[in-house]
């Protein structure tokens, strides 16, 4: 109240405050005293009551402090719980079983690990378990015990430093963790409440700006199981900067204010009034942009680059406990292992790298945008069209052409280029329920095409919609382009400040890893953008927000660190390097390029299939090798190791289902098939994977 009271104006001019009468002596009643053993005991009382958390915690003194029931979200354990207490002692990532508001204390709070042992809820049936698997307890045991042989997600947080360069520096970066660890959680009977695996794998989606977090809340399961039969734990971080990490970055107080530039900043090429004019809007754009960032977040785009993400790598590994590291790296995530194990090669373990990076790409500038836009035209032209003709009408909608007849690959490509086309000078009106009024424009319908790309499952829906396009219809085209805005005015506001994009971010780590190469004028950047969309009509334009980096140096000169070494230091084991053929980010070079600078410290899988990385398209071939490495330690004898996809785009599930194309089996699977749900959930699962711009 003092403190209350201090802030508070000095009142003037007003009466003094009234207190109450006292009584007469005659109204005074005799005082009892409360003698001092009764004082002393409630002071007893109450201190054992403020600290038998801490001493039920302690190892062998539980039994003495039994917890009792708790409401949710307090702290201890219930009393019915067979689970310890969270966070256990020790513990540098402070773990505690995941629910919806375990997110990392704010960087000002002055005692974070008390708030954050604040969010542990004792009740079992509030935490985020996983699936159970059939095999993995009896039938009785699973009739009687809801969490018998389910794994659970783990939440926590590390602290590092912000300026790994600078000791005198005390500002942290606090990276949020999720941890899937699937044995559960052991009795608590004194013995450790949780049961670390021999080995971690430590994932990361890529990006720049993609959520480890998240893809272990999505992902973790399937990883596990895919790389090591179930058993070894799966950890995902948000690097700095990204998502619920600390600082976040984010240059616009709210989504919407970097929304309402999209329409402008987006045009395509093709479909710009003028080039020239378009480049200066987008120029100044970016420079409004970076001015922003320096303006809300100071000299954090200082320390950003890979090399310090590299950096909170070896952060995370020590904290783990490990000799080495085992990782599965996927797309950028690559670029941050390939400079993890030649910055530290005596901790390299059982790393995977995968849709893989050519970091020294990302030192040039621009370098990170136009390094597979061939492989894109090649995807589109063999992938999308071609395994569509080869489907037939039954599976790929858009096989049956403009007249509804059979057409070849390069009638197909004509027709469908040319209606694409016409959407620059007559975008197409659409109606949807949800949003009403809409435009079908060139630029969205070639956008949406390019992230398809990554993607193959979703080909069926987008070639369903291109035909429908194809022939007039826009319904569905206007549900698809709908569908890429997040924003949905028929939800109730949130109640907690939702957290922004980090958009900015994927600038930040672009710009910085290439800060030094030298500065380029405007007509150059002109002269690349034409050479980019002329390269790929598809993916050019999509590619050129590198063009972002030309205001980078105006507010940070100098990262703090970049790696400029290169890249065949002898490392402790050789890493798994797996590049796909289709890739519409990576191409299958880029693995080659690497695999000859790392020599004897790599071995590559050539990845024959479609989309962005190997989980897409699987094949057993390259799963087994996978699993293989990481159970093993066991590699491909050869230098480079060829594996086939199991299955073709448009025919997903068809020979499963029980026939082949054309079959009764293979109608039944197609008559279920609803395009705008398909849709979904690919956008769903390419905000893991990419592409980012």
């Amino acid at each position: 109240m003092e403190e209350a009271s201090a802030l508070m104006p000095e009142k003037k001019g007003q009466p003094e405050e009234r207190k109450p009468p006292s009584r007469r002596p005659d109204q005074q009643r005799q005082r009892f005293t409360v003698p001092n053993y009764v004082w002393q005991a409630i002071i007893a009382t109450e201190l054992l009551y403020l600290l038998y958390p801490t001493l039920a915690s302690l190892p062998g003194l539980n039994h003495l402090f039994p917890l009792t029931k708790q409401p949710a979200h307090c702290g201890g354990a219930s009393a019915s719980s067979r689970f310890s207490r969270f966070p256990q002692q020790n513990d540098p990532f402070r773990f505690i079983p995941c629910t919806g508001l375990s997110l990392p204390p704010a960087l000002d709070d002055p005692n974070p690990d008390a708030s954050w042992a604040k969010l542990f809820d004792s009740n079992p049936d509030h935490w985020n378990w996983g699936n159970r698997t059939a095999s993995s307890t009896s039938a009785s045991e699973r009739n009687s015990d809801p969490y018998a042989g389910r794994g659970i997600y783990m939440c926590g947080y590390l602290d590092v430093p912000l300026d790994y360069t600078n000791k005198s520096d005390p500002r942290i970066a606090r990276l949020a963790v999720t941890k899937f660890q699937v044995s559960g959680l052991a009795e608590n009977d004194g013995s450790p409440s949780s049961k670390k695996t021999e080995r971690t794998i430590v994932v990361n989606p890529g990006g720049p700006g993609g959520s480890g977090t998240e893809y272990a809340w999505r992902a973790a399961e399937d990883i596990t199981e895919r790389l090591s039969g179930g058993r070894y734990d799966v950890l995902g971080w948000d690097p700095r900067g990204v998502n619920t990490s600390q600082p976040a970055v984010s240059c616009f107080p709210h989504d919407a204010d970097r929304d309402r530039w999209a329409l402008a900043m987006l045009k395509h090429r093709a479909a710009a009034d003028s080039n020239k004019m378009q480049l200066d809007l987008m120029d100044a754009f970016n420079a409004a942009r970076f001015r922003a960032c320096w303006e809300r977040q100071g000299d954090l785009g200082r320390f950003v680059s890979t090399a310090f993400v590299a950096r909170d790598v070896e952060e995370i590994r020590k904290a783990l406990g490990e000799e080495d590291l085992t990782g599965f790296m996927v797309s950028y995530g690559t670029g941050i292992g390939q400079t993890y194990a030649n910055m530290f090669p005596n901790s390299v373990g059982r790393l995977i790298l995968d849709g893989t990076e050519y970091v020294r790409d990302h030192r040039l500038a621009g370098g990170f945008g136009w390094t597979a836009l061939d492989n894109v035209t090649d995807a589109w032209h063999d992938g999308f069209l071609g395994e569509c003709v080869k489907a037939g009408p039954e599976h790929c909608a858009l096989a049956k052409g403009a007249e509804g007849k059979s057409l070849t690959l390069f009638e197909l490509d004509v027709w469908v280029r040319e209606f694409i086309r016409d959407l620059i000078s007559y975008p197409l009106p659409a109606y949807t329920e949800k949003s009403g009024a809409s435009l079908v424009m060139y630029s969205e319908v070639v956008a949406a095409i390019y992230q398809s790309l990554y993607n193959p499952h979703s080909w069926k829906a987008l070639a369903q919609m291109l035909y429908e396009l194809g022939h007039g219809n826009t319904t569905l085209a206007g549900e698809f382009l709908e569908a890429l805005w997040e924003y949905d005015p028929t939800l109730p506001c949130a109640t907690t400040s939702k957290k922004h994009s980090s958009e900015e971010l994927t600038l930040m780590v672009v710009c910085s890893d290439a800060y030094d190469d030298k500065e380029r004028s405007l007509e150059w950047w002109n002269n690349q953008w034409k050479v980019m969309t002329k390269q790929s009509w598809i993916a050019g334009d999509s590619r050129f927000f590198v063009f972002a980096c030309q205001h980078y140096t105006t507010y940070w000169p100098k990262p703090a660190e970049v790696y400029r070494g290169d890249l065949n230091n002898t490392l402790k084991n050789p890493v798994l390097l797996v590049a796909e053929t289709y890739d519409p980010a990576t191409p299958l070079r880029n693995g080659r390029r690497l695999l000859a600078e790392m020599g004897e410290n790599a071995r590559l899988i050539a990845h024959h299939g479609y989309g962005h990385s190997s989980g897409r398209d699987r094949s057993v071939c390259t799963d087994a090798h996978l699993k293989g490495y990481i159970l093993d330690g066991t590699l491909p004898e050869d230098q480079e190791k060829a594996c086939y996809a199991d299955e073709k785009p448009y025919l997903y599930g068809v020979k499963r289902a029980g026939g082949e194309a054309g079959s009764l089996a293979a109608a039944a699977v197609a008559s279920g098939f609803d395009p705008v749900a398909s849709w979904r959930e690919h956008l769903r699962e390419t905000q893991l994977l990419g592409p980012r711009f």
